[in-house]
């Protein structure tokens, strides 16, 4: 069995076949450019792969409600060409199989609660700090929708008092991803954070952000696991100051072992690397072709 998976983010997409272990045989990545060109790489890419299925996790806002005229399309998206896009539709006229259908982050999030770094527990949240900031998140096993899906990248947050960079959301300004996405981080200082030092003020004000945002997840969702991945994260000494500034924020509150005593345990790194956003778009492929399965 050949699952197809399409990580399609904002920056690039990266296309990939794997099996119901979660194992990756093949993958592909390409930068995001308008969707016809993008989408037409994306065809190339499975054409002769023989996929029983494709998963699918997409930057967004996305629609996900199966009877909407518009699902599978990715809708008020900032990013040039794309809004109003309707990817399942243009995919599915090329390959006529069950296609399962999210956000990146929710997908990242089902593929760490199948194979990574929360496998086995049913409630996690995921975070994906770099060109913006997602949240996805898994409560009682089950990734979360509703009117829409998890949208906490966009939530305001409580200013840094020495911050006073306004923010880059276009729709809200100094939201989380307005203030701690990686390019926040490079406006605010004049370079990509890739090339600041490990000393810099600016991982103490991106910490701080990222920490706030962490702690209303704790309270709000009571997470079994966090896990922070995106290009952002690739600065592993971000991790013990958010884990520090978490314990202080709560201040006692959430009296639970894995906060109080092992939270170097609880706030992690993708189980599945680099490859958590693919393994979850493959498990929403397997999810879609169960579906099929079993109801015939």
């Amino acid at each position: 069995m050949r699952i197809g998976a399409i990580e399609a983010g904002g920056t690039k997409f990266v296309c990939g076949v794997g099996n119901e272990q979660g194992r990756i045989e093949d993958w592909c990545s390409f930068p995001t450019e308008h969707p016809e060109t993008t989408l037409s790489k994306v065809t190339e890419y499975f054409r002769d792969k023989g996929v029983t299925a494709i998963g699918i996790g997409s930057f967004g806002p996305i629609d996900l409600q199966p009877d909407s005229s518009t699902y599978g399309s990715i809708t008020t998206t900032p990013k040039p060409g794309w809004g109003n896009c309707n990817v399942v539709e243009t995919l599915k006229r090329e390959f006529p199989v069950p296609f399962g259908w999210d956000t990146d982050v929710n997908a990242a999030a089902l593929g760490e609660v199948t194979w990574g770094a929360a496998k086995g527990l049913d409630n996690c949240v995921y975070y994906t700090i770099g060109t913006g900031v997602g949240i996805g998140l898994v409560t009682g096993g089950k990734r979360v929708h509703g009117l829409l899906h998890p949208e906490g990248g966009h939530m305001r947050t409580r200013r840094h008092p020495d911050d006073h960079f306004p923010g880059l959301c276009p729709y809200h300004g100094d939201c989380l991803e307005g203030m701690a996405a990686g390019p926040a981080i490079q406006a605010r200082w004049q370079s990509p954070g890739s090339e600041l030092p490990a000393d810099h003020p600016a991982w103490e004000i991106e910490s701080f952000y990222i920490a706030e945002s962490i702690t209303t997840a704790i309270l709000l969702h009571s997470p079994q696991k966090v896990i922070l991945g995106g290009g952002v994260m690739q600065q592993s000494h971000l991790f013990p100051m958010i884990r520090e500034r978490v314990v202080q924020n709560l201040n006692g509150y959430v009296n639970a072992a894995p906060i109080t005593h092992h939270i170097d345990q609880y706030i992690v790194q993708p189980g599945l690397g680099q490859h958590a956003g693919l393994c979850g778009a493959l498990a929403l492929g397997l999810e879609a072709l169960e579906r099929v399965t079993s109801a015939s």
